[in-house]
């Protein structure tokens, strides 16, 4: 084929170059780096170039009504944006109806908690006369039937907090007194006193009848007790712990072997199957009921040693079964936590002054806590970060005991200064039983009477 048989048509360029032409003028098709002029707004960027300056290098004075009209119309106009070169395609800006529904949303969703008003002082106190002050006993306590229990020297009196009448219980001879520890029976009808002389009597509240004496469980004076169902634990100075089974002839059932000095504080954890003992001698023991022994005395789960002083003050978590605080005597000063399966100290907080006693709000994530020198305050503390809430004064003396009322509110505490003093500390009745209205059966339902 020779040269002349070839031929090139114009026609295909030229068609493909209008096709592009046609496409970058197309508003469908326009090139991301040029801007669609179509959407700019020029009359309101010439006024801003021209006729605005005026008013702002040359402000002419003009009445209140001129002003606010000025400014209603050019709201209404869109003259008050501050940009020249911009776009009419403006999202759309929610309208107030839908603001305010939005804004209402939210507040239901996150209410704002009020904050809990706590008195700074003491509701009601009471002369306690003759209360001995001893770190290492355990004078008082406030059974599940509304009654508070105190001993005064050698006599225990019972106070009554639906009625406020007080009544006499007992009182002991010198040869055995003074009493050293009163603690109520789950069933808030009996109640044990621990003596001077080694021996643990057992009352009947109702018709202040001596049911039995238990013997030969120490050999010098009972300091601290608790019960779990029917078996109620004394501690001694003899450093011994025993576990009574109240329901039996033969009532010393355990012994724990592992305090060398005076056991000052006994709790059972909720669930019954682990006690908490503190002694004199700085030790904290976790025993576990499981592994009780009947012939011969129990090795402790856990031996702590962390604390410098005397630890009196035991108290279990109410919303965390393993969870145990306990405060340590004048040497220690210290609050701390501990996870009671692995033994692990979680916290320690230096409150400054001996702890006496610690008490765990039912029904917030609070712990408070009565102290000795030099203040002789109550203090509230949120949990787990430890931030004080509170710091109540009133006792002139070390609050040695603290007890807390059935429905958890109110802290009752006698000190060295011989007066008892009610606190409403934890909130009213109402406010709690609104923070418990699941179904609960009642206390101690299922706990087998003494017989």
């Amino acid at each position: 084929m020779d040269a002349g048989s070839v031929s090139f048509s114009p026609a295909p360029k030229s068609q493909s170059r209008d096709q592009i032409l046609h496409r970058k003028s197309s508003r469908e098709n326009l090139d991301r780096f040029i801007p669609n002029r179509s959407a700019m707004d020029f009359d309101y960027a010439h006024y801003m170039l021209t006729q605005s300056k005026k008013g702002k290098e040359n402000p002419i004075a003009s009445s209140p009504a001129k002003e606010a009209y000025r400014k209603q119309l050019a709201d209404s106009l869109n003259m008050n944006r501050t940009r020249i070169l911009a776009f009419r395609n403006k999202p759309p800006t929610p309208t107030d109806a839908v603001q305010s529904e939005w804004s209402s949303v939210q507040q239901q969703a996150k209410p704002v908690k009020a904050r809990r008003y706590i008195p700074q002082t003491s509701e009601r106190t009471l002369d306690a006369p003759d209360i001995l002050d001893d770190y290492y006993l355990n004078l008082l306590d406030w059974g599940s039937s509304n009654v508070l229990a105190i001993a005064l020297g050698n006599t225990v009196y019972l106070w009554d907090a639906a009625d406020g009448n007080t009544s006499e219980l007992v009182t002991v001879d010198d040869e055995v007194g003074p009493v050293t520890s009163v603690k109520w029976a789950p069933d808030g009808r009996h109640i044990s006193v621990g003596l001077n002389n080694s021996q643990v009597q057992l009352w009947d509240s109702t018709s202040n009848k001596l049911l039995r004496t238990l013997r030969e469980c120490h050999q010098s004076r009972v300091g601290s007790m608790d019960w779990n169902n029917h078996i109620l634990t004394t501690g001694g100075m003899d450093g011994r712990i025993v576990n009574n089974d109240i329901r039996i002839r033969a009532h010393i059932v355990e012994t724990y072997s592992g305090h060398h000095q005076e056991v000052c504080g006994l709790k059972w954890s909720a669930s019954g199957q682990q006690l908490a003992s503190g002694g004199n001698d700085n030790l904290l023991h976790i025993w576990d009921r499981s592994v009780a022994s009947v012939n011969s005395p129990t090795q402790w789960l856990h031996r702590l040693e962390d604390h410098t002083a005397a630890v009196k003050a035991l108290a279990w978590c109410p919303f965390q079964g393993n969870l145990l605080a306990s405060g340590g005597g004048g040497g220690d000063k210290c609050i701390k936590f501990w996870n009671t399966h692995t033994g692990a100290c979680l916290n320690s907080v230096d409150t400054g002054s001996q702890v006496c006693a610690l008490l765990w709000n039912q029904n917030e994530r609070e712990l408070l806590s009565s102290h000795g020198f030099t203040q002789n305050q109550l203090t509230l503390w949120k949990y787990p970060s430890m931030v004080k809430m509170a710091e109540l004064t009133g006792h002139t003396s070390r609050v040695l005991f603290m007890a807390q009322s059935p429905d958890g509110c109110t802290v009752a505490t006698a000190a060295g200064d011989e007066t008892l003093r009610f606190w409403n500390v934890f909130g009213s009745p109402e406010v709690a039983a609104k923070a418990t209205r699941k179904a609960i059966p009642e206390p101690f339902a299922n706990v087998n009477r003494i017989r």
